[in-house]
């Protein structure tokens, strides 16, 4: 999508992607709309979401909160995604991140940057830890390498390209674009 990239940080890593994009409000509104308006602009579906039904996600704010996905809040059930890690309000937020078919003691995580620049605020958002995973793991769909990672940083794209239609839809004006070159 045009409004998020990739950057590759490093040819050959396969332990990391990063992906930016630029949103037309200030790093305190980007943080709110990632951390508050999660579920209105995380896709649903399978594919998206961490288990085969309906439910709402959301962030437990705060170091030591989490992010979680609920089915049914009068019992309790819930897909606990990871603990929040750093909380950082219009800065940084850092979470532990399990997908639906990790097993207990897996799991990669998601730093989340968020950088005033001019006209709006960089979002650089950073999944790492994917060499904890296995090889053959589900999650790698049975890709290896650059492909695997090519796959995971389309993902996020797509993830914060509708974060940003969703800023657009809420506070209004043209995404910016995005700069060519994110500090590294």
């Amino acid at each position: 999508m045009p409004n998020a990239r990739v950057k590759d940080r490093s040819v050959g890593n396969t332990d990391k992607v990063t992906v930016t994009t630029v949103v037309a409000v200030d790093p305190g509104t980007a943080f709110e709309v990632f951390t508050q308006d999660v579920d209105a602009w995380w896709a649903r579906g399978p594919q998206y979401r961490f288990r085969n039904r309906d439910g709402v996600l959301r962030f437990e704010p705060g170091l030591g909160g989490r992010l979680v996905e609920v089915y049914d809040p009068a019992t309790g059930d819930e897909f606990e995604v990871g603990r929040i890690l750093v909380w950082q309000p219009g800065q940084r937020l850092v979470f532990a991140f399990r997908g639906r078919n990790y097993e207990p003691r897996q799991r990669t995580e998601v730093e989340v940057r968020f950088d005033a620049v001019k006209g709006g605020t960089r979002v650089t958002l950073e999944h790492r830890g994917w060499d904890s995973l296995p090889p053959g793991h589900p999650a790698r769909h049975g890709l290896t390498g650059s492909a695997f990672t090519a796959m995971i940083s389309k993902w996020w794209a797509d993830r914060l390209a509708a974060m940003g239609a969703h800023v657009r839809q809420i506070h209004g004006g043209v995404q910016p674009p995005v700069d060519p070159q994110p500090p590294s």
